[in-house]
Formats: C-alpha cells, structure tokens, sequence
C-alpha cells in the first residue's frame, strides 16, 4: 500500500495526515504555532516558526503509524492565505510594527490594510470584478500597499512575497512555483488568462500603487504560476527531507489554500450513487469551518455574484470556476461569546472535571432548559435573543469590513443558562449568514440544496442541527472527517502520479459518511421570523452608523 502525506496550516496550528490511496486516514498529528498581536487588527505569525510545527508534526504522525518514510509517496500542502515577506537571502524580513523580523507573517485574519482595500475599490478597476466587485483587505495586494506605505525598509529588503502555502512548498523543494489557487484567489491573478505569469494585470498594479511590482515583471510575487498538484522540482530536497523525517525526491504538488482543500476532500463524494456531473456539482456547496468559515461552489461557466469571491478560473478543481463565499468569523465569534461570558469559568471548570468540553456542557443545557420550557424545538430559546454576528466586519455577501456585531435581548442575569442561550444564538447568527450566503449564489444561476461540510463546527451536533434548519440544505458529513488534510494528500497523489487528475483523485479517495436533513414544520417558520430579525439588525446598524456620522 503506498501512502500519501498531507500538511495544513491553520491559523491555530500544524497538522500532518498519512493516507492511502482510497481515502482512508492512518494517522494524524498536530502542533501547535504562534501568534502575534501588537497592535488592534494587526495578526502576525512566523513562517520559521509554522515550518518547525509542520516538521513536528510529520514526525509524530510517521512515528504513530510505524511506517519507513519511504512508505510516503507524495507531499501536498495547504495553508492560510497569510502573506510571507522573505529578503534576498531567504531569511525573514519583518512585516510587524515591532520590527521582529521573525514576525514575517501578515496572517489572513489581520484587517491593517482596510483604508488600502477602501481605496483600491475606489479605483473600480476592471480586475475586482473577478473578487466579487470588492477586494477584501483579507487579500494579498491591499496588504502589500500597507507595507509599501509603512515600512518602507521592509518593501526594499523583501525579495519574495509569498503566500503561505506556496512557501511551505518552496521551503521544502526550493522551487519557486505559485499556486494557481492562491495567485487567483488572493492576489488578482487571472487564471483563464493563462498560467506562468500570463494572468498578471499590470495595469491594475500600476492604478493602485505597486506599480514596482509590475515593472520588475512581477519578479517578488510569482513569475511561475501552475496549477495544484503539479509536482515541483526534483521533489523534497535533501534539507528538507532532514527536517521532515522523510526520504529526499519525495514528490511534492504544488499547494493549495486550506479550505479549498476541504473542498477537494469533500466535492467528490457520491451521494446515492449520483456520479460527480456538472449538474450534481451545481447543487453542491462545500462547507469548511473553524476559526472563519468559506463556502466553495464550483460551475462550468464564471458566475459574476455581487459581494462573494470570484469567480476564479481553475482555483480548486481544474477547469471549472470557482465561487468562494466566506464569513471571517465563525468558531471565533462561538468561542468569544462564549469565553467573554461571567459564566463561562466555572462551567470550563465543571467541563474539565466530568471530562467533557464546555460545548457538550452547553447542549445539554440547552435541551433541558427546551424540556423545562416545553418548548416544540430547541431553537425557540432565543425568541428574544438576537445576534448581529459581525464583529469582525462581513466578508460575504454584504463584503464590508468594517461592520460591528451586536446582541439583541440583554437582560441582568449572567448565569449558566444565559451564557447557553447566548451560545445558540450566535451559532443561529452563523448559520443564518450562510443562508444569505447561499441565496446570492442560487439567484445566480446555482441550486445548492446540499452542503458537504467539514471542520470544528461538524463535531458539534448542535451546530450541524441549527445550519441544516437555517439553511433547509441536508448537510453531509465526510466518511474522513479530516477533509481538509485528505484534500492536501490528493495533491500529493497526483504529483506522485498515482492519479491522473486532481478529479479522478477526488473520485476516488472522497466518501460520504452521515446525512443531517433539515427539519420541517414549524421549525421552519420560527427561522424564517429571525432571519428576517437577522437582515433588521443589519439595516439598523447601518442607520445607526449614518446617524452618527452625521452628527
């Protein structure tokens, strides 16, 4: 049996996956990576440091299964759309305030750039239609004008600008190759315009202000663009393979963002023996969740959706376009209603001691406080508790940064069942964003009635439940639950060659495991009053904002 490694960097942390070819998983291993936050918005990372932890973490998932390191066939990696800034010696050059070079790691999440953002899609160049008609300062080119316009000595020192996921890969093959997912999706490539450098609008670069980056032909940021799990130089190098625990000239492919690597570890799962056609796919949205949220959707032809990323030509599956919604804060905006919470301590405490997570604590709540109440449906427990969930601006579809959250239904108590009831809101205001989510896409020509998801959120029953009532999708669960790893080692078997297409991977290592369908009745008119109370909250923020700056 060969075998396949995959490597995802997540925001928190480093995972290793050792797979077989048909899918299945035989180890997994994590490590921990550090974060900085100097500054209000400002997010920053190491690449050093997220390099070491994917070491670690290989070692450990080898060192569980008892495999040679010759047993691993291919390499595929995927990352957080971070932005790594390295100098002409391959060395970090800091991209913090605090001038630590070995912060070098603008992460995803940081939000520093939005008067850049503001003012790129000022300019409404012709390029920003492929981002949803709105450039998010999420993306790579409103973050390189940041450092362009605040550190200067770090824009001259920098020789490489590099997305996360292709610098794992040049770390480990010392090739030079950006992915085609990333250039498209992050950076303003236009990947139906061809690859190796074709899909660069220098016209673009020259109207917002890094026109430098034109002139030098593009040199700092990719003049090689390829298309995932093309294999990359002589695979591993001999350093690498060290660091690794694995054999030099393993071949690795050519990397992926992470969530669109959920996405190939999920989109090409048979469902009651529907083949994967263009018109299953149409019906079809992949769901990655953690800390943020994307929700990926492929088409044969480009679908232009106000507010929702794309579309981008090939940037997840090949030749088809990809639209990519997204929310910027979903586990994150749980975790900080519920941890910012006067109850949340004791309740960790009482987790801990009877070896359960404060999550499962909170479900139980919630089912006896329904049962107390005699309460149809869980649901109903916050009848008159709203959530506005964006308290890290909106990505999709309403595509603005800088929008505030806001609950709804406060009284003077802080107790456990509060806190409860204040945790079912906010996964209800998450799904409820998904919801708007998918009525953009369907009045763009999709269908989408099923949502193959994966992530934090799927291990929570209570999170599955509210998003298939919300949504009025079944939702489908991954017979490997670590989808987005899978989706990394697919890469790896096809720059092993095991496979010929990243498709006909899919074909064959996806599988679907539980379904969730949502449920009918009353249930269903109950979520259509608060997704109405959902978009009110929305208007009467804005209201607020005008007031306000008109005063």
């Amino acid at each position: 049996m060969n075998y396949y490694l995959g490597i995802d960097v997540g925001t928190a942390s480093a995972r290793a996956g050792i797979f077989d070819q048909r899918g299945n998983m035989a180890a997994a291993a994590s490590h921990p990576i550090k974060i900085w936050k100097p500054e209000p918005d400002h997010v920053e990372q190491s690449s050093d440091d997220i390099w070491l932890a994917c070491c670690d973490a290989t070692h450990a998932a080898l060192k569980m299964t008892g495999l040679a390191s010759a047993a691993i066939k291919g390499i595929g990696f995927d990352a957080t759309c971070s932005l790594v800034a390295l100098g002409a010696d391959y060395r970090p050059v800091s991209v913090s305030t605090s001038g630590r070079a070995k912060q070098n790691v603008i992460v995803w999440m940081d939000h520093r750039a939005i008067p850049q953002a503001e003012r790129i899609n000022a300019t409404k160049h012709a390029v920003l239609r492929y981002v949803g008609g709105v450039i998010s300062p999420e993306m790579q080119t409103p973050k390189l004008l940041w450092l362009k316009e605040n550190l200067p000595s770090t824009w001259k020192r920098a020789g490489r600008f590099l997305d996360l996921p292709d610098y794992l890969t040049y770390r480990a093959t010392g090739d030079d190759t950006r992915s085609l997912c990333t250039t498209v999706c992050k950076w303003t490539y236009l990947g139906h315009r061809g690859l190796n450098g074709a899909g660069w609008d220098a016209g673009y670069f020259r109207k917002i202000g890094l026109g430098d980056l034109a002139a030098e032909d593009f040199r700092r940021i990719g003049r090689k663009v390829q298309p995932m799990g093309q294999p990359l130089g002589s695979g591993l190098t001999a350093q690498a393979a060290r660091a690794l625990g694995l054999a030099a000239g393993t071949p690795v492919g050519v990397a992926i963002i992470d969530a669109h690597a959920g996405g190939l570890g999920l989109l090409g799962a048979r469902l009651g023996g529907e083949a994967m056609t263009p018109a299953a796919l149409n019906r079809r949205l992949a769901l990655i969740g953690g800390t943020s949220s994307c929700h990926m959707a492929v088409s044969a032809q480009p679908r232009f959706i106000p507010g929702i990323w794309g579309p981008y030509y090939s940037a997840m599956i090949p030749d088809l376009w990809l639209t990519e919604g997204g929310q910027s804060a979903t586990g994150a905006l749980i975790d900080h209603v519920i941890f910012s919470h006067a109850a949340a301590t004791p309740l960790q405490t009482e987790a801990k001691r009877k070896g359960q997570t404060i999550y499962e604590l909170l479900n139980a709540r919630l089912d006896a406080l329904a049962k107390a109440e005699r309460l149809a449906h869980p649901a109903e427990l916050t009848r008159e508790l709203h959530i506005q969930p964006d308290f890290h601006g909106n990505r999709s579809p309403r595509a603005d940064p800088t929008l505030k959250g806001a609950i709804l239904g406060l009284t003077l108590s802080a107790t456990a069942d509060d806190l409860a009831r204040q945790y079912l809101a906010a996964i209800q205001a998450v799904a409820y964003g998904t919801r708007h989510i998918i009525e953009a896409m369907n009045r763009k020509g999709y269908a989408i009635d099923t949502l193959l998801a994966c992530g934090g959120g799927t291990k929570n029953p209570v999170f599955l439940r509210e998003h298939a009532d919300i949504t009025g999708c079944r939702i489908v669960l991954p017979k490997e639950p670590e989808a987005v790893l899978l989706g990394s080692a697919i890469l790896g078997a096809v720059a092993a060659g095991a496979f010929p297409t990243v498709l006909a991977a899919m074909s064959a290592m996806n599988a679907a495991g539980e379904v969730i369908a949502p449920t009918p009745g009353r249930v269903v008119r109950y979520h259509d009053a608060k997704y109405r109370v959902f978009h009110r909250l929305h208007a009467d923020f804005l209201t607020y904002r005008k007031w306000m700056r008109n005063s």
